[in-house]
């Protein structure tokens, strides 16, 4: 046996998983000659319960063979793959050819009963199974039987049946244990909603100055982001801002009186990582906003951004943390052509073991306000050995907590990242636009990365605003979210998508006027009352989302065929065995991805992937419109992007 899976490579981590994630068990098993062989998977849950799962061959001529187990449980699962002579098998296919052919029937027939005689010697059986396996050893030696009743006895399934689940196993061999990392549930599976508590209540003041809002104005949003569906609210930096080199609007360094800065330049005369901006309100006002979110459904997760302004604590009393430069300064942060002349990168080469304990404390410390969620800003510019240390520690003592890397990077640190124990990552997602783009990236995503990196496919942030959404209008909206809300089982939005904001600052891939930078004033129930806002979409996806257990996967991805370079056609299927409400769920997502196009179009599917014969024909329910259509494998469609870019279609008849 060689090449199991789940695996990450190099084998120095172990692989994850999380709670009803229907994982492949797949490794390579062959034998000499032409007996048949079987392999199982034996699984050893975290409370030590033991399971055994019969694979079944690929079929690809590499000797592949895969299951798919659904762990119920969190924490470490250790399983071996275990192959084995399959004597019944072997049997089974040399009588169905040449009883057949009426060749060696009698000796066929005598193997068969003797095959049968030693599964009825075997206690364990039930004795409803032991009984029918000697009737039928009993037939297979009676001469008056004819060879075409024999053959029947040959191809029983219900016998055959027997056999799979109690098989007459001989020369086994046995794999290496294994180790499989099952995660919450959360870990996995999320619609992420993104906003700045300080726009959330924001009033500007008759002398033309802004009152911030506070985390009780904040809270008011919450009922809201709820109803649209959204489960998990992340919060950019919460902490004070540093005056020193503030930036002003759209990343000036003039910043006028009451320009609040960027949350990102952390720390000042107010304290660090380990407080929050007194604007805001105090550290029991933000326990009070944590539980208001936890009470509409609704997990926080808090930003955690490994740097300083120069304002900060840390620049006083720990000034070897920095990267100081030959004329005696500090070196500011830089991702060129940007500037931050506002934040002060750490430096992990300088008193590792002091920034370790310094960035443990913080964490614990938002734990304990009942934090559970961390986006970790920018970990590819920190040691990897570092974040390995940090979540398994963290880990170890909180194992609900989750670590989303945000990391647009090249791919071996951003892999690498997930690798040490990234619950989830940003991708390249955001930049994957055109039909064939986005083919290969989903593909990728659901089967070559599938063991170690969980994506979340946010469509936009604070400082991404792609050339796509610029220019393709309310269509490109529309269609970036359906892809990423199927697509993945975590997604993302940050708040004014719903508005359509769609201006960037000239020459620049982010909105203009960007609230990194200034208070942001929203009208959110005055556009939805106009038609104006993206709102109801967005509640239909995140709706369709938790009817449909498929979309809650994401190994299960499938691309199909379409006859027209812009149109994308992928399916997602979960079998009724390993589905929650115990049904089948089959959702097939065909999207127009150019948004200034009408498209008419063959798709031509694989409808063997939810259970249906090629040609048979089934019902189809869009829960964009509504509307229902009788489909087969091959399918004629018009998605006029001026009303509806997407299908998002529900297979009603799926096996």
């Amino acid at each position: 046996m060689a090449a199991p899976r789940p695996s990450v490579p190099g084998g120095r981590f172990r692989p994850s998983a999380y709670v009803e994630e229907a994982v492949p068990f797949t490794v390579t098993a062959f034998r000499e000659g032409h007996d048949l062989i079987g392999v199982h998977v034996r699984l050893f849950s975290p409370a030590g319960d033991e399971s055994l799962h019969r694979l079944s061959p690929l079929n690809d001529g590499l000797d592949r063979w895969s299951t798919l187990v659904a762990p119920l449980e969190q924490g470490v699962w250790r399983f071996r793959f275990e192959a084995f002579a399959d004597d019944f098998a072997t049997w089974q296919h040399a009588a169905e050819v040449k009883i057949a052919a009426g060749v060696d029937t009698a000796l066929m027939r005598t193997s068969g009963a003797l095959l049968f005689d030693r599964a009825v010697a075997d206690k364990s059986r039930p004795r409803a199974e032991r009984t029918a396996l000697q009737g039928a050893a009993r037939a297979l030696r009676d001469t008056a039987i004819t060879d075409e009743v024999a053959l029947g006895i040959v191809t029983d399934p219900e016998l055959a049946a027997y056999f799979a689940e109690r098989p007459l196993a001989m020369l086994g061999s046995v794999g290496d244990e294994l180790e499989l990392l099952v995660e919450r549930q959360r870990a996995g599976v999320g619609a992420w909603y993104e906003f700045f508590p300080r726009s959330e209540g924001a009033r500007r003041l008759k002398d033309g100055t802004v009152k911030s809002g506070t985390f009780r104005t904040a809270a008011k949003r919450l009922p809201a982001v709820a109803a649209m569906g959204f489960d998990v609210l992340y919060l950019p930096p919460i902490h004070p801002i540093g005056q020193s080199n503030r930036k002003g609007p759209n990343n000036t360094l003039h910043p006028a009186p009451g320009d609040p800065g960027s949350p990102w330049a952390i720390g000042s005369s107010a304290g660090g990582h380990d407080a929050v901006h007194p604007d805001l309100g105090t550290l029991a006002d933000f326990r009070a906003f944590v539980r208001a979110a936890r009470s509409a459904g609704i997990e926080v997760a808090l930003d955690l951004a490994l740097q300083a302004s120069p304002d900060h604590p840390w620049v006083r009393e720990h000034p070897e943390w920095f990267t100081t430069l030959p004329d005696g300064s500090i070196a500011y942060a830089e991702n060129p052509p940007k500037k931050y002349q506002d934040i002060y990168p750490v430096n992990f080469d300088n008193d590792p073991e002091g920034i370790r304990a310094e960035v443990l404390r913080i964490v614990r410390h938002w734990i304990a306000q009942g934090v559970q969620i961390f986006r970790v800003d920018n970990p590819h510019t920190k040691p990897l050995q570092f974040w390995e240390w940090l979540i398994a520690t963290v880990s170890a003592e909180s194992p609900d907590v989750v670590f989303l890397a945000e990391a647009f990077t090249r791919p071996a640190p951003l892999q690498g990242l997930a690798m040490a124990g990234f619950q989830q990552s940003y991708t390249y997602f955001t930049w994957r636009n055109t039909k064939e783009e986005l083919a290969e990236f989903l593909t990728s995503l659901a089967t070559e990365t599938d063991d170690f990196l969980r994506p979340n496919l946010f469509v936009n942030t604070p400082d991404i605003l792609t050339e796509y959404l610029q220019f393709g209008g309310r269509a490109a909206y529309k269609v970036r979210a359906a892809i990423a809300a199927t697509a993945a089982p975590s997604y993302g939005v940050y708040a004014g998508y719903e508005l359509f904001e769609n201006v960037a600052r000239p020459g620049s891939e982010e909105n203009i006027d960007n609230e990194k930078y200034e208070y942001k004033f929203r009208d959110w129930e005055g556009a939805e009352e106009r038609g104006e806002s993206l709102a109801p979409y967005l509640r239909m996806l995140n709706a369709a989302r938790r009817a449909h257990p498929a979309l809650g996967q994401l190994r299960n991805l499938s691309v199909h065929w379409s006859d027209d370079d812009s149109i994308l056609v992928y399916s997602k299927h979960l079998d009724a065995a390993l589905s929650p409400t115990g049904a089948s769920d089959t959702v097939l997502v065909v999207a127009n991805v150019d948004p200034h196009s009408v498209r008419e179009t063959m798709v031509h599917l694989d409808t063997t992937l939810w259970g249906i014969a090629p040609g048979e024909p089934y019902q189809v329910e869009d829960l964009v419109t509504g509307a229902v259509w009788t489909w087969t494998d091959h399918n004629f469609v018009r998605l006029d992007a001026f009303t509806e870019p997407v299908h998002l279609l529900h297979v009603k008849e799926s096996r």
